[in-house]
């Protein structure tokens, strides 16, 4: 029987082989290199934007709800990083008048606000509102530009802040209050309005502030800062004082918007009495990559 010889392949043709395949790969790798970093510089700029969209549109949906002239920045006349104002979380309108009045306060002419004396009770005009603890606070006649009025002591003269009375919690017509001091004269006002401040949430700060932790060398290194229920304070409490606790800020809460961030500026103006204007400039970096987004937030100080 006739055997047919065998052949396979040389050393000198598996190194060409070699070699010739590491050329087509490397000139592959060349021409693939810039589009797989351009998808991902993409997706991580989209990541980017998503997150510094989702920041500010919080920011400014916060903001709009502020109790009228709450707004009040370190200093008005520069760029800020942080921002202070009153949430609000419902509003109604008092009785000026005894005339139709109810007996909630105990008389029909105790139903009306009384800006002459020391007033522990008077009667909504419109629907019930629910108040939910001792806590929460109502704002009568912020007209104040400065931001100051709303954040004074009740005891103030120039106090336009008032507490709920432990007989007040619950869903009434009428609105019980704390006080020993009268209201201003100069906060009775044609629109009869009041707001009620959440005692859970109390003042509101967003800040950026130096981000905790090890951070990467292309990364940003700021974080956009939520701070709350940290009490209301006449002066301005800096974002450090807040996170630290530092007196008279006793406790807080606080939760994290953004990562990453490399620029903030915000700043407060106040072109008439009734409008306000709050702009944001966030930029957020990774990986060297970085984008900024702009915002503009009109407050409405109309009481």
């Amino acid at each position: 029987m006739r055997t047919t010889a065998q052949r396979g392949f040389t050393l000198v043709e598996m190194i060409m082989v070699i070699v010739i395949t590491g050329i087509i790969g490397g000139i592959v790798a060349v021409f693939l290199k810039a589009p797989v970093q351009q998808y991902m510089d993409v997706a991580r700029r989209a990541e980017l934007t998503d997150i510094a969209d989702t920041a500010v549109r919080r920011m400014a949906r916060d903001i709009r709800t502020a109790v009228p002239n709450s707004v009040r920045v370190p200093n008005p006349t520069s760029t800020s990083t942080y921002i202070e104002f009153m949430p609000t979380r419902d509003g109604g309108r008092y009785r000026a008048n005894s005339t139709g009045g109810g007996v909630g306060c105990g008389t029909v002419a105790d139903s009306v606000l009384d800006f002459a004396a020391a007033d522990t009770c008077f009667e909504i005009i419109g629907s019930a509102i629910k108040f939910n603890s001792i806590n929460d606070q109502i704002v009568v006649g912020s007209t104040q530009s400065d931001g100051a009025p709303p954040y004074q002591l009740p005891t103030s003269a120039t106090g336009i802040r008032r507490a709920i009375d432990a007989a007040g919690v619950g869903t009434f017509q009428y609105v019980k209050i704390t006080s020993t001091t009268a209201l201003p004269a100069w906060a009775e006002l044609s629109s009869q309005r009041f707001d009620v401040v959440d005692g859970a949430q109390q003042a509101v700060t967003y800040a950026c502030v130096p981000t905790v932790g090890t951070v990467a060398a292309d990364d940003g290194t700021l974080s956009l800062m939520r701070y709350w229920n940290y009490g209301f304070h006449s002066m301005q409490q800096t974002p450090a004082g807040i996170a630290a606790n530092t007196a008279p800020v006793a406790a807080h809460s606080e939760a994290i918007l953004a990562h990453k961030a490399s620029a903030c500026e915000i700043t407060y103006d106040v072109p008439n009495q009734r409008f306000g204007l709050v702009t944001v400039r966030l930029t957020l970096t990774s990986g060297g990559e970085s984008v900024s987004l702009y915002n503009e937030i009109h407050v409405n100080n109309a009481p």
